[in-house]
C-alpha cells in the first residue's frame, strides 16, 4: 500500500486541496491546539492561524483514516508526511486567492445560487429543496452564510485551476497510447489519467513559480 501511494504521490496534492476547501470554513475537528493566537503561516497579506491548521489537519487524517481503515497508522502517516503536506495545500490556496485578485476573477452572486441550487446533494426529486438544504447545513454545524462563503472561495479556486490547466498540451495523449489500446473503456481510462498528471504538473509548477514572487514565512514550531 505505501509503494503504491508513494507512486502517485502527486495525486495526493488534488485530493488535500480538495478535502481542505471542503473543511476549511466548516470542518469540525480540534478546534484549538495552541491557544488560537499562534500564526503557522503568512501569505501574502493572508495568514493561516493555528486554529486554521489543526481544524483542517484533523479533517483530512479522519478522511484518510475512513478510507484507510486500520491500515492508516503512525508509520502511514509519516510515510504520506500528512502535516507538510495539509500546510502546503493550505499555503497554495492561499497563493491561488492571491492569483485571482490579480487577475480579477470573482464568482456572482448568480453562479454561486447556480451551484447550490444545483448540487444533488440538496435535491428533492430532482429539484433543490431549500428545507433539505438547511437541514444539511445543519448537520454539518454551519450556517447557510458560512457555507455560501466557502462554496464562494471554492469556485474562485476552480475557476483559477481552470485558467491554469488551459496550457496543457493535450494533443499527443492519444498517440502516446498503446496501438492495442486507443479504444474501449481502458484508453479512456488511461487517458484521463495522463490528463489529470499533465494538469496537476502543470498546476504545481505554476505555483511554485508564483511563490518565488510571494513573501511567505511559515513556523515550523508550531506544527511541530
Amino acid at each position: 500500500m505505501l509503494m503504491s501511494m508513494r507512486k502517485h504521490a502527486k495525486y495526493f496534492y488534488v485530493l488535500f486541496f480538495i478535502v481542505i476547501l471542503s473543511f476549511i470554513f466548516w470542518g469540525v475537528g480540534t478546534v484549538d491546539k495552541t491557544g488560537g493566537t499562534e500564526i503557522v503561516a503568512e501569505v501574502g497579506n493572508y495568514k493561516i492561524t493555528a486554529q486554521e491548521y489543526w481544524r483542517t489537519y484533523d479533517n483530512v487524517y479522519r478522511f484518510y483514516r475512513d478510507v484507510y481503515k486500520d491500515r492508516f497508522d503512525e508509520e502511514m502517516e509519516q510515510q504520506m508526511n500528512l502535516k507538510e503536506s495539509v500546510l502546503n495545500s493550505m499555503i497554495n490556496e492561499r497563493i491561488m486567492f492571491l492569483l485571482a485578485k490579480d487577475l480579477d476573477i470573482t464568482v456572482s452572486d448568480d453562479e454561486l445560487q447556480n451551484a447550490i441550487t444545483h448540487d444533488q446533494t440538496f435535491m428533492k426529486n430532482g429539484v433543490f429543496n431549500k428545507e433539505i438544504y438547511l437541514n444539511r447545513l445543519r448537520l454539518m454545524r454551519t450556517t447557510p452564510e458560512a457555507y455560501e462563503e466557502s462554496k464562494r472561495q471554492e469556485l474562485l479556486i476552480t475557476k483559477v485551476r481552470n485558467i491554469i490547466e488551459l496550457s496543457v498540451d493535450t494533443s499527443d495523449i492519444a498517440l502516446s497510447l498503446p496501438q492495442d489500446m486507443k479504444d474501449g473503456e481502458l484508453a479512456n481510462m488511461l487517458s484521463r489519467n495522463m490528463l489529470n498528471e499533465r494538469k496537476e504538473k502543470t498546476l504545481g509548477s505554476y505555483l511554485e513559480g508564483l511563490k518565488k514572487d510571494i513573501k511567505i514565512t511559515i513556523n515550523q514550531d508550531v506544527i511541530g
